[in-house]
């Protein structure tokens, strides 16, 4: 009868970050080991247990015994294993032999082979059945191989009370291996299995009998007050702390429930203060240090002002929890403390004086110090906000002033704050707000999803940024590889293609890029990318214009032909989408490749086309058909309206259709021929003009 399966190593304290992992690893090699070797039923449900002490799995549906297979072996090629007069060779029999005591059995004859085809040769096969194992002796070896899989950070040694030396992340106590309400006799880590665990370390009465594998999760949350399952341990954290906070917002971010889970497993949510006069520091510098360095929730009001009051999670439940919420205020203070002391002393020195600090912070050997990339940066800024009719002093003054805070207490103690305490210091400095919010824009997007600067100053710095750190690093051949993008080069160039196109930039890619590239002109480490990084700008170009919902015909109608300028991409694209809908265009995208595919084989530039060499009816109607559409397609396509553009084409159909049909292209008179290739070029140059529409066939 199946049974549900219950496994738990008990530990000590085990890595808080490292927990969640090393849960799944866990209940994964055991599920897996299982699964491949056929213990588990067609109803088996695995449920993941991790607290800080325990590492553990529970499988419902598990047979106590592996079903009998059958199993067909290839022996040998039937040209191996019989000589001419069709008897059984040496190696025949050999193998024969060999496999009898792998089997346990008598060996097996020639007339119990089965003789099958294998390719282009008969080879003898053998099938027989497999019996089953029994579940303790199969989990042996798969709670072995899974141990020994699990992505431990670093092995801990310690010895057994025998003497024996055992490694694993931490010091293993107990080992729980329960098949419904049975022990299987198992061995891990020099313990011997059992039913016994332990409870919470200080609330509940020590030893757990765990009566089944069912009651595992009851039993240890009723009488050892434990919340084994980690998902539900940090809903209930969540749970809480929304409760605590009643009319505030509770910060909260997942990485610390997370964290904040791993190291309770009783958790109760306590509500502690600290003095308002630390409301003065920038909240961002309180609230990282509350979270980071305390494993602290901040509180804010509706508005997003931090409140003078935050949560904990403790692992103590109490009637009279004020010697927790006191000893948790003490220990916060001093933390506050040094941030208010931080920014009280960084303000002491204006951003413009921490300029000459740059020269001792070398950026990249080969590259310079972080002085000399502000010098390049700026420089850029400023020629992008020239480009774009923007404030060239402004950029300028943002892109000097962008890395200063760089070499301040404050980011010097939290480097999650670079560019965040830029903009505050910058604000106390007087200098215009333009510049202020450069400072911590130009570091957008930091990721993919992430808002884009909402500056045109902000805009030209994090572009000249972000452009100066892709070309400069590509320049000196540490470009991504496979991988390996250790400067993060592929979330620079999102970066500089989400600005191009959502903000619609009307950049060029190419000047940008030379531009950039100059600025290292005097470096002779540096060499031009040249045309490598245009590809790898067009490849994530690609990606970013997939997660936006367009197909690869689509992006590639519009990619494929390197547009320079990306500020109406979205708009090709869109207008592309359009006209794959209409009944026209699967016949007009089959014409436009025939017709790429001609122009290919067609030595120099095709000339005008000559009205009275056109001699076919459908020659002569298709081109005046194209005189009648080109106007309109001029139009629409100065006025930026490409699905106007598009559309005007589909007019052009019965034409096109037409013109194949009836009009012979290679004709022996030169002038004929060369007047048709004249009229073709035309035409693809009025299909080709928003899009390569030939992407579009199938």
């Amino acid at each position: 009868m199946n049974q549900t399966l219950l496994v738990e190593l008990l530990t000590e304290e085990l890595p808080p970050k490292a927990l969640a992992k090393l849960g799944e690893a866990f209940a994964n090699g055991v599920v897996n080991g299982l699964k491949a070797r056929d213990f588990l039923g067609a109803e088996a449900q695995a449920t993941t247990f991790a607290t800080p002490r325990r590492l553990a799995v529970t499988i419902t549906d598990v047979r106590a015994m592996s079903p009998v297979k059958t199993m067909r072996d290839k022996v040998l090629p039937v040209s191996v294993a019989l000589d001419a007069a069709g008897n059984p060779t040496p190696p025949l029999l050999k193998k024969l032999a060999a496999m009898a005591a792998n089997l346990s059995g008598p060996a097996p004859t020639l007339a119990d082979l089965e003789r099958a085809a294998d390719g282009k040769a008969d080879s003898f096969f053998y099938s027989y059945s497999a019996p089953g194992a029994a579940l303790r002796d199969g989990l042996q070896t798969v709670l072995d191989e899974a141990v020994a899989k699990l992505p431990i950070p670093k092995l801990m040694s310690y010895q057994r009370p025998d003497g024996s030396t055992v490694q694993f992340v931490r010091p293993v106590h107990k080992l729980i291996a329960l098949f419904g309400e049975e022990v299987l006799p198992l061995t891990l880590l020099g313990l011997t299995a059992d039913r016994v665990t332990l409870g919470h370390r200080f609330l509940s009465d020590g030893a757990l009998r765990i009566a089944s594998a069912d009651s595992y999760a009851t039993t240890l949350a009723d009488a050892g007050r434990v919340i084994a399952n980690p998902q539900q341990r940090k809903e209930t954290i969540r749970t809480a702390l929304l409760a605590a906070a009643g009319d505030d917002q509770v910060l909260m971010p997942e990485a610390l429930l997370d964290e904040v889970s791993a190291l309770v497993e009783w958790p109760q949510v306590y509500v502690c203060h600290f003095e308002p006069e630390f409301l003065a520091v920038p909240q961002e510098c309180l609230i990282l240090t509350m979270q980071t360095n305390q494993k602290y929730f901040a509180l804010t009001d509706a508005g997003g002002k931090l409140r003078s009051r935050f949560l904990i999670v403790s692992n103590i439940a109490t009637d009279d929890p004020q010697h927790i919420i006191g000893g948790n205020e003490r220990v916060v203070r001093p933390r506050l403390s040094d941030a208010k002391f931080f920014f009280e002393q960084d303000q002491k020195k204006t951003l413009a004086e921490r300029l000459p600090a740059l020269a001792g912070i070398v950026y990249h050997n080969k590259l310079g110090t972080q002085a000399q990339r502000t010098e390049r940066v700026a420089a850029l800024a400023g020629m992008i906000a020239a480009a774009l009719g923007g404030d060239v002093d402004l950029a300028t003054r943002g892109a000097l002033l962008a890395k200063t805070d760089l070499v301040t207490d404050m980011v010097g103690e939290f480097p999650e704050l670079q560019g965040i305490m830029g903009t505050y210091y910058a604000r106390h400095d007087g200098e215009p707000e333009e510049v202020a919010l450069a400072i911590s824009e130009h570091y957008q997007p930091r990721f993919a999803g992430d808002a884009l600067p909402t500056s045109a100053t902000g805009t030209a710095v994090a572009l000249a940024d972000k452009l100066e750190t892709l070309i400069g690093i590509w320049g000196i051949g540490l470009q991504p590889t496979g991988d390996k993008d250790p400067f993060a080069l592929r979330r620079h160039a999102l970066g500089v293609l989400r600005m191009l196109i959502e903000k619609r930039l009307p950049l060029s890619l190419a000047m940008l890029v030379d531009t950039t590239a100059g600025l290292f002109a005097s470096n002779a480490a540096f060499q031009h990318p040249g045309s490598a990084l245009p590809a790898f700008l067009y490849d994530r170009l690609r990606g970013l214009l997939r997660e936006r919902g367009f197909t690869p015909n689509e992006i590639e109608a519009v990619v494929a032909q390197q547009p320079d300028v990306l500020d109406n991409l979205v708009d090709r694209l869109d207008a592309v989408k359009a006209f794959a809908a209409l009944p026209e265009a699967e016949s007009l995208a089959g014409a436009n490749k025939r017709i790429t595919n001609i122009l290919k084989k067609t030595d120099g530039t095709p000339g005008a086309v000559r009205a009275d060499l056109l001699q076919e009816p459908a020659e002569r109607v298709l081109h005046a058909a194209m005189q009648l559409a080109q106007p309109q397609l001029d139009a629409a396509f100065a006025a930026a309206d490409f699905s106007s553009a598009l559309k005007s084409l589909a007019q052009l159909r019965n034409n096109v259709d037409a013109f194949f049909n009836d009009v012979m292209v290679m004709a022996e008179d030169p002038a004929l021929r060369a007047n048709r290739i004249a009229l073709l070029s035309q035409l693809h140059a009025m299909m080709n003009r928003v899009a390569d529409i030939s992407t579009l066939a199938t």
